[in-house]
């Protein structure tokens, strides 16, 4: 397999970048919506990502991807961390963290697993076989025109994020297993919107576009055009800021659960969610969330109002209901109410 581009060698998009980034330290914000059009590089960035991240400790033999220090009641009956758990040669071993495409004309079997006919049929055995939620599990499951795919997969979907498990009942068969993964969902507006019920869950939401400015649209054919010809090249070039992003990644998840979150940064949150009128408060739980991963990525030991403005554009602009007396875009009615709460 060849390699994905580099994360750092993106140009702009600043935002989707930051947004994936979040997602990763801290997974519980509940995965990442990218809308643009065609070829501003949704697919190429979250590639990149993984490619990014430090390969991961599985047991060896396991199929859902199982971490070697996991409970064994979390894992599923036929994993190796169950059948060998009270052993003290456990094999694991090193893998890339994955990134599993979910095609749209994907059936509900194929998605959450089944019963493997070909041992039914040759052996008389039931046994389940994984379906891509467990080729996921600890990696990203990424959904490219994610608002054409049915909607009862993605309330599926959804409810196996926000669980981290996925429940299998039927033909037979009862099979738990661990899924937890990041949820990064892409598509062009043009081709259709998603349910507002369904908008809501996504942790963040940004918008991309094709660059506008000459020196932007150059760079980014370049680059690219560099990286297609001479490949070797191009990664040893960009090796070096891969890894000190790499490094920043991998401290920004220690010290998440150390960031402090004063009473004023909540209140101001609440404010301003109060007066955006979003329904529910999981708004306020992922701009939170969302400022603390970007406060651990930057290395402050305190939460501040910068960083709450910075992520409230994804983390609301996809919560804001319809306003017929308000023409302005939600990106523009965020940025209006963080100019009341926050001040200039």
């Amino acid at each position: 397999m060849a390699d994905p581009y580099p994360f750092s060698a993106i140009v702009g998009q600043e935002e989707m970048k930051l947004a994936l980034l979040i997602a990763v330290i801290d997974p519980s914000i509940g995965g990442v919506l990218v809308f643009g059009h065609r070829g501003t590089g949704k697919s190429t960035a979250v590639r990149a990502l993984a490619a990014l991240l430090p390969k991961m400790q599985v047991v060896a033999g396991c199929r859902y991807h199982c971490d070697p220090e996991a409970d064994p009641r979390a894992c599923a009956d036929d994993c190796g961390l169950r059948r060998n758990r009270k052993s003290a040669e456990l094999k694991s071993k090193a893998v890339p963290v994955p990134v599993v495409d979910l095609p749209l004309g994907a059936t509900e079997d194929r998605v959450v697993g089944a019963l493997d006919l070909e041992r039914a049929l040759t052996a008389g055995v039931k046994a389940f076989e994984p379906g891509l939620l467990a080729l996921a599990h600890r990696g990203f499951l990424y959904i490219d025109e994610v608002n054409l795919l049915e909607d009862h997969l993605i309330d599926l979907l959804l409810d196996v994020a926000a669980s981290g498990e996925n429940v299998v009942e039927r033909e037979g068969l009862s099979v738990r297993h661990a899924a937890r993964f990041v949820l990064i969902g892409s598509g062009n507006p043009e081709e259709g919107e998603l349910r507002p019920q369904l908008l809501d869950r996504f942790g963040l939401s940004v918008d991309v576009t094709t660059p506008e400015d000459l020196a932007s649209r150059v760079e980014v054919v370049r680059r690219r055009d560099d990286f297609e010809r001479h490949a070797a090249a191009f990664l040893a070039k960009w090796k070096r800021k891969d890894g000190q992003l790499r490094r920043k990644l991998t401290t920004a998840r220690q010290r998440l659960d150390d960031i402090q979150v004063p009473d004023g940064a909540l209140e101001r949150v609440a404010e301003l969610c109060m007066k955006l009128g979003t329904d529910g408060l999981r708004g306020e739980l992922t701009m939170i969330r969302a400022a603390r991963a970007l406060a651990a990525l930057e290395g402050a030991k305190v939460l501040n109002d910068d960083h709450l403005r910075r992520v409230a554009p994804s983390a609301l602009r996809h919560r804001l209901r319809r306003d017929p007396l308000d023409e302005a875009g939600s990106g523009v009615r965020v940025e209006r109410a963080l100019q009341e709460v926050f001040g200039a």
